[in-house]
């Protein structure tokens, strides 16, 4: 299931793509799940818009990308008034095929700006800002979307919206099905995705709660109208997640957190490198029995060194792994 899609024309090989996530899908990290394979697209975390224009995109760890990554899609946070000509004519310059407009996001700081949520919330702004990014952007647009506060009536709220996403050119619809108001508390709504593909003839991808082969044949009524599936913080505890899909993988679990912990090292200047290793540890540790020791050690460490030192000294001790990972919204 989800072996493969087709997108406005491009077929996505398998439909199992990695889901953006803020501070985790930088550059690091997507190197290192490219190279386990077995993804048929990467996305960025949420990027600003207009920060697009200042990035140097050989070097900056949040746009650069490495040729083992294939196909990546950027995740734009977008604001009324943003210069959007000049910013997708940036991102074309610099090879990007892809762009997806984040519609979702309910991070109070995001709202305050009138980005994310908020404009989704506001159907002028949402409809002209998917319009103008349409207008200037010549490659695959997708939007990222919930459905929306939670309102008596807010099926007829959320069919007005995929009515103006589909007129305006959209070739593809990331769907989170929660409410704004759920956050990561409430079990994913995947029983309204029949909901959702019944008002579109657009590809739908589902988002949320999905975590391996399992799920989504214990799901596959529910999910069986998505077009492709998105994998979240699954991906961080278990970077090679799509390459064992179908059987086992062999998984060497030291040299998995020494890889990123050097990738994060490369990419990164020291003091934000120690935090993104702090944040990639607190998931990954998720695979171990006392996995709390690694995440406690790792978060009260200072620098780099003491970093890489208490990490070697617990695989030293050959921790016991689970099978199954309990992921938790950290």
């Amino acid at each position: 299931m989800f072996d493969e899609c087709e997108i406005a024309g491009r077929m996505f090989k398998p439909a199992r793509f990695l889901a953006p996530m803020a501070g985790y899908t930088h550059s690091a990290f997507r190197r290192l799940v490219a190279e386990f394979g077995g993804c048929g697209a990467l996305w960025t975390e949420m990027l600003s818009a207009r920060q697009v224009l200042n990035e140097n995109f050989s070097k900056s760890p949040w746009v650069k990308r490495r040729e083992i990554e294939k196909f990546v899609v950027y995740q734009l946070m977008v604001r009324e008034n943003d210069p959007l000509e000049r910013i997708t004519e940036r991102l074309c310059e610099q090879g990007v095929e892809a762009i997806d407009l984040n519609l979702a996001c309910d991070a109070p700081q995001i709202r305050s700006i009138r980005a994310g949520s908020a404009l989704f919330s506001d159907i002028n702004a949402m409809h002209k800002i998917i319009e103008q990014t349409r207008k200037f952007w010549k490659g695959l647009l997708m939007v990222k979307i919930r459905f929306g506060d939670r309102h008596p009536h807010w099926r007829e709220r959320f069919a007005e919206r995929i009515k103006i996403i589909q007129e305006c050119g959209v070739d593809a619809i990331v769907i989170h099905p929660r409410f704004f108001e759920d956050k990561f508390k409430r079990t994913a709504r995947h029983d309204e995705l029949s909901f959702v593909a019944s008002l579109t003839k657009l590809p739908v991808i589902a988002n949320g709660d999905i975590v391996n082969k399992d799920f989504v044949e214990k799901n596959a009524e529910k999910l069986k109208l998505a077009r492709a599936i998105m994998l979240g913080r699954i991906v961080i505890v278990r970077p090679w997640i799509f390459a064992g899909w179908e059987s086992q993988f062999p998984v060497d679990f030291r040299q998995v957190w020494k890889t990123m912990f050097e990738y994060i090292k490369e990419d990164f200047e020291p003091s934000v490198a120690i935090s993104r290793i702090k944040m990639f540890t607190k998931y990954y540790s998720a695979n171990f029995l006392f996995g709390n020791v690694l995440r406690n050690k790792v978060a009260n460490s200072k620098t780099l060194d003491e970093l890489e030192k208490v990490a070697e000294e617990f695989f030293l001790n050959n921790p016991k792994t689970v099978s199954n990972p309990i992921v938790k919204i950290l």
